[in-house]
């Protein structure tokens, strides 16, 4: 993840999630990795993962559901995406299933 000094890092990682779910890597009703693995794949802490799903969550992007998990509930509309200096590929190395 690249850390860039405007945007927070839970926000940048946000970003990268939102632009995985509106290029349709991680469809509705799909389930994001668990958020060790997003944290060690974008070399952040698993706090960060843990809050940026949580706003993405509010966002209304985000289901969470006792039992079942964090799912993908919605898309972003694609304009509304903010810029991100993140690699795209980072998203590409977890498989969202």
């Amino acid at each position: 993840m690249a850390r860039q000094p405007p945007a927070l890092l839970h926000e940048q990682v946000a970003a990268e999630i939102r632009r995985a779910i509106a290029d349709g890597e991680a469809k509705p009703g799909s389930r994001p990795p668990p958020a060790r693995d997003l944290a060690a794949v974008l070399a952040v802490n698993t706090n960060i993962v843990l809050r940026t799903l949580r706003l993405l969550r509010d966002e209304g992007l985000l289901e969470f559901r006792r039992g079942r998990s964090v799912t993908v509930a919605g898309s972003p509309e694609r304009n509304a995406l903010p810029p991100t200096g993140a690699s795209r590929a980072t998203m590409a190395t977890v498989a969202m299933n």
